[in-house]
């Protein structure tokens, strides 16, 4: 199919919402980017960086502009994600909607039928399946090199500014906020079998004082055919760099192991008046020159194309419901310090 200039609007350009508007600013397929923003400050700074189309700070004026094809809603808090993407989606704009895609399994399901009503391109930002470490865990189970799935485990870690900076904004758990993005990509490597039952259990430490939620929350995931997996996320570490993110994967098969580190330290920075940091740590990845390091870019590129170029979306809404629905179930075993069966009643 032959392409088309786009144009994009983001809503939130808060610090993922900045990285999307500015990929969206340099890609050649998009014709003119639009903004909102409720940050008089941030709405001048990212408009003027994108050269931007339209800066407001009511995001109902992007809706209104029938010109307007695609929107990343990347908007705080949390609670925001529905009703905003709701709306997004009755305009007919095809939507790429951050984690978590809802609070209650209702919205995801409304949201659902929504796009698919309109014909509508939707998806939900799991960002990770676009870091190439992760990818290559994906394609050796898909050519066999590791066998049939046995177990996996993921721990990820991130320092107390992201878990003062997200932790607290609406009382997320790190289940919802954190261990979503590994949940999603160990579901997405055993695609073909469900999830049944999950067990989940958290730790009160530090953040609770402050902004009564976990510290960590390890979740134990039994799908249909009876492989497990183990995921352990948290937000405890030390101050970082800026917001420092180490994560580690090891994925068993029948045939074979893969070992992933994502921690992040190989490259580190010694210098006289900050001692070592590792300068390039971020999750969600950040600009070094003229290129970008992470699996943002990659992920806001893919999203650009497949509206452009009518291509399907990597991420479909109903694997994001799938990931909703077990981040739920741990949060509700972690509370009642029992296994929680799949499916949830909605």
């Amino acid at each position: 199919m032959a392409s088309r200039k786009i144009n994009v609007g983001i809503i939130g350009t808060g610090w993922i919402g900045e990285i999307r508007a500015k990929v969206c600013a340099n890609h050649p397929l998009v014709e003119s980017v639009h903004i909102a923003e409720i940050d008089p400050a941030k709405l001048a700074r990212v408009g003027e960086n994108t050269r931007a189309k339209t800066a407001t700070t009511d995001y109902r004026e992007l809706l209104r502009q029938g010109d307007i094809d695609a929107i990343f809603v990347c908007s705080t808090p949390e609670t925001t994600h529905y009703p905003i993407t709701k709306d997004c989606l009755l305009a007919r704009k095809h939507t790429l909607l951050e984690k978590p895609m809802g609070l209650e399994l209702n919205e995801a399901d409304e949201m659902m039928a929504l796009a698919k009503k309109a014909g509508l391109k939707f998806t939900i930002g799991y960002t990770q399946r676009f870091n190439p470490k992760y990818a290559y865990v994906k394609k050796c189970l898909i050519d066999g090199t590791l066998g049939s799935p046995v177990t996996a485990l993921v721990s990820r870690n991130v320092s107390r500014s992201i878990g003062n900076k997200i932790g607290g904004r609406i009382r997320l758990s790190p289940a919802v906020m954190e261990a979503t993005h590994d949940i999603d990509f160990i579901l997405w490597c055993l695609e073909g079998t469900k999830p049944v039952r999950v067990y989940s259990e958290v730790v009160h430490r530090i953040m609770e004082k402050t902004h009564g939620v976990p510290d960590c929350q390890w979740i134990m995931v039994t799908m249909e055919n009876g492989t497990v997996f183990t995921i352990g996320a948290g937000w405890a570490l030390p101050p970082g760099y800026p917001h420092f993110s180490t994560t580690t994967i090891e994925f068993v098969g029948t045939e074979g192991a893969l070992l992933i580190d994502d921690t992040h330290r190989d490259v580190v920075l010694n210098t006289m008046n900050k001692g070592m940091v590792l300068p390039l740590s971020t999750m969600p990845g950040e600009q070094v020159a003229h290129v970008y390091q992470g699996p943002m870019e990659a992920e806001t590129i893919h999203f650009i194309e497949a509206v452009a170029l009518d291509r399907p979306v990597v991420v479909t809404p109903e694997q994001a419901r799938q990931v909703m629905e077990v981040t739920l179930a741990a949060d509700l075993s972690a509370e009642r310090h029992q296994p929680v069966s799949l499916p949830l009643e909605n």
